[in-house]
């Protein structure tokens, strides 16, 4: 019994249910905060399905798998970056960095191609990571130059985006994610695969803890004698790996590196990650959560195209009516969750 126990029963009884009823309504205000992207999802894909024939088809449901793919991996990354109550707005430039550097590197060898922007990215990440957590500087201002930086290393690297580098034909490279496994393609499964390791780093290692450890309470973490300093490196160095990662999925793709990708990429990753119910201000979140949220902005994108007589537009202002949605209604679920 969660009431205070007193002589007069009546009393104890309406402690009892009014106990009952604050923890009923904060096992929903939970839920809701933190599944609510799945249930707005699956009510637009309800809806879609009733409204398109050709909505509800695998053909239709492989190819949005395929498109949020790119978009998927660089949320997994943003994920651990916003658990610690950080921002990454590098994202954008170094997926699209790491997109001309593989379709550069591909020329030499498909080896080279996977490897060489994995290797780029990864120091611009670490270099992130290591002036927020040990210079103490804010994240949004250290990212914020990477992401010029970024940015106009590709456009060095292509003279100002007039040289677009292919990707050689016959080179396996491009069968990384044109190519196809059990009607899916390869980019959908290589998000299943990450998005499973990142499931388990979360909730079955001790960096996952350490993560949401830092975003709940910092000073706390530190005083426990948490790697604080170190995870947060970590956190930095794999979220740039993985726009990395993302844009060599793009240029395999696309058999090129195209310079203009990415531009406003990281306000997209952002906005998935937080539909998703990871909390802007750390310490709470799943990478599932965020795979939904990528998945929802993607389902969006989908029907808007298939609806036809709006211009793409519409996808930006329907994604930000939703967003702001579900950012009020998470601060509002967590008061009542708190209460």
């Amino acid at each position: 019994m969660t009431g205070t126990l007193t002589t007069d029963a009546p009393t104890d009884r309406v402690d009892s249910a009014g106990g009952g009823r604050r923890s009923t309504g904060a096992t929903v205000a939970r839920v809701l905060q933190r599944q609510g992207a799945l249930i707005i999802l699956a009510a637009v894909c309800v809806v879609a399905g009733i409204a398109f024939d050709n909505f509800a088809t695998f053909g239709n449901f492989s190819a949005v798998a395929v498109q949020a793919s790119f978009l998927a991996v660089v949320a997994l990354g943003m994920t651990f970056v916003i658990m610690t109550a950080g921002i990454d707005l590098s994202v954008g430039s170094v997926f699209a960095l790491g997109g001309v550097l593989a379709a550069w590197g591909s020329q030499h060898g498909a080896l080279i191609g996977l490897l060489l922007p994995l290797a780029v990215c990864g120091l611009i990440g670490l270099v992130q990571g290591l002036i927020v957590a040990r210079g103490g500087l804010p994240p949004f201002i250290v990212t914020l130059a990477g992401l010029l930086f970024a940015r106009g290393l590709l456009l060095a690297l292509s003279d100002e985006g007039a040289t677009t580098y292919k990707v050689p034909e016959g080179s396996w490279f491009r069968q990384l994610a044109q190519g196809e496994f059990l009607g899916l393609g390869l980019t959908v499964w290589i998000v299943i695969i990450l998005f499973l390791i990142g499931g388990v780093v979360l909730h079955r290692t001790t960096f996952g803890s350490t993560i949401l450890a830092i975003g709940g309470q910092e000073d706390a973490a530190d005083l426990m004698g948490l790697p604080v300093a170190r995870t947060k490196v970590v956190a930095y160095l794999m979220c740039a790996m993985l726009a990395g990662l993302g844009g060599t999925m793009m240029a395999s793709y696309t058999s090129s590196g195209v310079t203009v990708l990415g531009v406003g990429m990281e306000l997209e990753v952002i906005a998935a990650v937080v539909l998703g119910g990871t909390l802007l201000t750390g310490g709470a979140g799943t990478v599932l959560g965020s795979l939904v949220g990528v998945l929802l902005l993607t389902v969006i994108k989908n029907v808007i195209n298939m609806v036809g007589t709006l211009n793409s537009n519409w996808q930006a202002v329907v994604s930000g009516v939703i967003l702001l949605v579900v950012v009020v209604a998470q601060r509002w679920l967590a008061k009542i969750e708190r209460r």
